[in-house]
């Protein structure tokens, strides 16, 4: 069986661009299928080559990303799309949710982050970056549901968490890789590791995508 994931990616600034293939073409398991620098070009590649995930900067020269966005939608090529942006513009947050992206990410992620993101919503699941989460939240609370009142509200829903698995959530959430973690609370890779796996049992979550949302949904940033 094939677990390829095949991409392409929209992206108008070419070392960018190049970057992000490199990153994918050097990780096993993903494909860059094809590449786009403006929006009637990834519009027409997309159509070609039907990838299973488009990686969308919405600041393209030739089209508004949002209009690239509801062209792929009406279109049959059931690819899911995932807007790569530097910009967290309160308009095109919701309007890009609205239109069922399957995650919104501020370019300055980490590529460890990056990766896993795709493959999870290759998988199914989505994602929200946690910068563009308070942007939601004020916005609509039918986006994402209010948060609690305080840090303790989350403790007594959570309360087998301990205090540094509190910590390492957080920083799960802020989008740091298990290296990331490990240098920041001066504990080995192979720890915080497995402090990630305890979060996932504990919060009845499939991955740390899903813990790192349900963090935000219930308060503890």
């Amino acid at each position: 069986m094939n677990n390829t994931i095949n991409i392409m990616i929209v992206e108008d600034h070419k070392l960018i661009r190049v970057g992000i293939k490199t990153l994918f073409d050097e990780a096993e398991g993903y494909n860059v299928v094809a590449e786009a620098d403006c929006g009637k070009e990834a519009i027409s590649k997309a159509q070609l080559t039907r990838p299973d995930i488009i990686l969308l900067d919405l600041g393209l020269p030739d089209m508004n990303g949002i209009k690239v966005i509801k062209s792929l939608n009406e279109s049959d090529i059931n690819s899911k799309i995932i807007v790569l942006s530097s910009r967290n513009n309160e308009d095109e947050i919701i309007k890009s949710l609205a239109l069922g992206v399957f995650a919104y990410i501020i370019k300055d992620i980490n590529t460890e982050m990056l990766l896993y993101i795709v493959k999870s919503v290759y998988e199914g699941a989505m994602w929200l970056d946690p910068k563009i989460v308070p942007i939601l939240r004020d916005k609509s609370e039918k986006i994402v549901p209010a948060k609690q009142t305080s840090r303790a509200a989350f403790r007594n829903t959570h309360s087998n968490l301990t205090q540094r698995e509190y910590e390492v959530l957080k920083l799960v959430v802020e989008g740091k890789s298990n290296n990331d973690i490990a240098q920041s609370l001066c504990i080995s890779e192979h720890t915080a590791k497995a402090h990630v796996c305890n979060i996932i049992q504990k919060l009845l979550v499939d991955d740390r995508t899903q813990a790192a949302v349900k963090a935000i949904k219930e308060g503890i940033v």
